[in-house]
Order: C-alpha cells, then structure tokens, then sequence
C-alpha cells in the first residue's frame, strides 16, 4: 500500500507566507518610518499600503486556486504574454532576490557597528567600511558554498531561524506596549511642528517631513520592502493539501504580518522621545529595546537581528538559484544556468548570483545610504513581476468573465503602478541596467530553444537597454538619488 502524501495544511502554508517576507525589514522599519514619517502619517501610509497589498493577495489567492500547475512567479507573465513578459518578470524576480542580499549585508554591517563602534561602517568615505566589505563578502561566500553543497534541505535551521525572528518581535512589542505612553505618541501627531523642527535640526535643514502627503510617500519604498514574500504559499500551491487552503493562507499570513509590522514600527513612537528615535543609529530597534531594557536589550535585539537576517540571507541566495533554474527549463535563459551538481544544486547559478552580489555590495557602500538604496533596488525589481502577475489576473479575469477577480487584479496592477510613480521610478530607470546583460542571455536561450527574437521583442530590449544606459549620467549628476 502506497502512503498517502498530505502536502502542506494552512498553518504550514501561513507560516510560508510570513516566513518568507520577514527578514531584515521589519527590525529597520522603526528608524525609517521616524525619519519619513509622523505617527499620523505612518498610520495612512499602514492603511494605503495594506489595501493594496490586500488586492495584491487576493490576486495570487486566485492565480493559486485557478493555475496551480503554475509554480513561478515569472510564469503567470510568460503564461498571459509570450516569453519575452516572462524573461522580463523572471529576470526581475532574479534581480530582486540577490539585490536583497545587499540589503541584508548593509544591515549586518549596521548591527556590527552597534555592538563595536567604530569597527565598522557601510560607506567607503569611512575606513572601516573596507573592514566591512570583507566580513559580509565571507558571510557571502561561506553561504554560497553551504548552498551549492545541499544546505537548503537542511529544513530545522529554517525552523529555527523563524523562531527567532517571531519570537523577538513579539518581544519587543510587549515591551513596546508595557512603556507606551500616549502623551508622546500624541505629540504633533501629523508632524507639521516638533517632529519637523526635529528632523530638520537633524539634517541641518536640508530634510524636512513635507506634509502629509509627502511623508506617505517617503515611507512607500520601505513599507513595500517588507512585504517581499507574499507571493510564497502561492509559488508553492502545488504542494497545498487542500487548493482552497491557499487563499486563506495568503490573506491570514498578510494580517499576522501587518499586525506585526505596524505594532514594531508604530508603538516606539510613544516609547522615546522622537529626537532621540530619528538620531538613534539604524537600526533604531536596538537602540529603543535598550532603552525599554537597560544592560541586555540591546544586545538581545542584536542577535536576533543577525540570526534573524543571516537566515533570510540563505533563503534570498536560493531563491534566484531556483528562478534562474526555471527560466532555463522553460528556455528564457541557456541551459547552462540549470546546470546541477552532484549535491543536487545548480552550481553555476549560483556562482553568478554570487559574483553579481560580490560587485553590486562594493557600488552599494558606495552609496549616502546603502541599506536604502540596496532595498529601494530590491523593491523596484520584484514590483516589476508582482504587476505582471496581477496583469495576468486581468487578462484571465476576462477571458473567464470573472469581474471580481479581473477588478482585484486591477486595483493590484493601480497599485504598483501608483507607487512606482510616487516613490520609485528613478531606481525603475537604475534597474534596467541590470537588464542589458540579461537579453543577451535570452536571446541565447531563444536559439538553442530553436526560435528568434521576434522583432517586438527586439524593439523592447532596445528601449528598456536606451533607458538603462541613461540613468548612468543621470545618476552621475544626482537625479537618481544614490551618492
């Protein structure tokens, strides 16, 4: 008698949501909301982007349900647009994930500088930024190497790694809680009077919160930064015991973590002076658990911090392995790229991850803040195929005669749009640099699959390859916002 496979439950595939969107974000939200944002203001910014993520989710809740035979994310464009909607949306899925890895080498060099001042520094104007790109190029290779050598089956290290993370900020909200005081979360609740005179005595007058408006927006990039993953128990929906499971999965697994990301970046505004927030070094979730308890808070969080990131880290190494290895299963990217060692990895994608890492982590301590600029880069990418997804929502909306599900696919499609528009579109022009290269793979990939490029293809290379060439002087000069 054969045994009978169970596949993932909802709880299984809740945990897969919030597992893979909780990684460094969440520990650097109190800093940067602070320094974009009023409580007020954090608040709407919370509202706004959980909406949209609320559509987002319902979108891949249905894809889930209606294409489970559909297991990436790049998929759903190839499926509703031709190949080259696929290479687009998988390359930039590709990019994404490692351009994470950046993100989460800064914030380890930032949790180091907290613990041994002046050791370290994510910046090349500092010394002991050199120190710093050679300690996070170790972590980077050490975990490339684990990853060829079969370390992803190694299921009880993720378990572990989400202990933690759940468990810490769980803490550090209870904490939050305990110490609220609502006087001070009050206080020019909209930032138009002391929370501005504050930042603006911070940056010397040259940053101020602006209005409103202006403050919802400054806060999109990271707001939209932590919830990278969402995506995930529909990716694995094939897995899913039940099909149903799936939606439910998504929308519970994005309640849990907007609870948990409002409750660790909102409440510390009534727990220390907001002075000191915006002044504490990123990131701030050290410096208000030390302040919440005295002698080990600190040092607690710090850890949590890095175990929390080196796991995300790991999961973000695999993830373009793997898309990359279907793109070349699926003839997006040359065969080379699928190819598997004898531990069961794909090596040679994993060693162009790893080289791309290695010269992108040098550009990226290059920049005034290279946390943000890592992370604005990661988010920009990953909208890119979010929006394709939901597009495909759209187009099988109608060709089904669902209008619900064809309106939720819309508003998800508004929403990315909106804000690459209000928040991202100069990093958009930074991130088709990243594609030049990547359509000579296609194009590669395309001839041994036997086809050309189609001359519509040739025309979107061209012009995607035109902005990407000149966003290099327009960096240069400042108009993209990196150095």
């Amino acid at each position: 008698m054969s045994e009978k496979v169970k596949g993932l439950g909802l709880f299984g595939l809740v945990g897969l949501v919030v597992s893979s969107c909780i990684g460094s974000g969440v520990f650097a939200l109190t800093g940067q909301l602070a320094n974009a944002a009023a409580p007020g203001s954090a608040l709407l910014g919370w509202l706004f982007a959980g909406a949209g993520f609320l559509f987002l989710a319902l979108t891949f809740a249905n894809l889930g349900a209606k294409k489970p035979e559909i297991e990436g994310l790049y998929q759903y464009a190839s499926e509703g647009f031709g190949p080259f909607a696929g290479f687009i949306s998988g390359w930039g899925y590709w990019l994404s994930a490692w351009l994470g890895n950046i993100g989460f080498a800064t914030m380890v060099v930032q949790v180091l500088g907290t613990m041994f001042p002046g050791t370290f520094a994510d910046s090349l104007t500092d010394p002991a930024g050199i120190i710093s790109i050679v300690i996070v190029s170790v972590f980077l290779w050490a975990i490339t190497f684990l990853v060829i050598n079969g370390v992803e089956s190694a299921a009880f290290l993720n378990a572990v790694v989400m202990v933690v993370k759940i468990a810490s900020i769980l803490l550090f909200i209870l904490f939050c809680l305990f110490a609220f005081n609502a006087g001070v979360f009050t206080e020019d609740f909209w930032g138009t009077m002391s929370r501005n005179a504050a930042i603006m005595a911070l940056n010397e007058g040259e940053v101020e919160l602006g209005g409103v408006s202006d403050q919802i927006i400054n806060s999109l990039i990271a707001l939209m930064w932590v919830f990278i993953g969402i995506e995930g128990a529909t990716v694995m929906s094939s897995r899913a015991a039940k099909k149903s499971d799936v939606g439910k999965a998504t929308i519970i697994g994005l309640i849990v973590l907007v609870v948990l990301y409002v409750g660790a970046s909102v409440l510390p505004y009534g727990v220390m002076p907001y002075e000191d927030l915006i002044a504490a070094d990123s990131p701030a979730t050290i410096a208000v658990f030390e302040h919440l308890a005295p002698g080990w808070g600190g040092t607690f969080i710090s850890v949590a911090i890095i175990i929390s990131v080196l796991g995300a880290w790991l999961s973000f190494t695999m993830l373009p392995a793997e898309t990359s290895s279907g793109m070349s299963d699926d003839h997006l990217l040359p065969a080379s790229w699928n190819k598997i060692n004898g531990k069961g990895a794909p090596q040679m994608a994993l060693v162009i991850v790893g080289l791309c890492t290695q010269v992108f982590l040098i550009v990226a301590f290059a920049a005034a803040d290279a946390y943000t600029f890592a992370i604005s880069m990661c988010t920009v990418t990953i909208m890119v195929s979010w929006a394709l997804a939901a597009a495909y929502q759209v187009k099988l909306g109608k060709d089904t005669g669902d209008t619900k599900n064809m309106v939720f696919g819309f508003i998800a499609v508004a929403f990315q749009v909106i804000c690459m528009v209000l928040a991202g579109w100069q990093f958009l022009i930074l991130a088709c640099l990243g594609y030049i290269p990547g359509f000579f793979f296609y194009a590669k990939a395309r001839k041994e699959a036997g086809e050309s490029l189609a001359q519509g293809e040739k025309i979107g290379a061209v012009i995607i390859s035109i902005i990407g060439v000149i966003s290099i002087p327009l960096t240069a000069i400042g108009f993209i916002p990196v150095f």
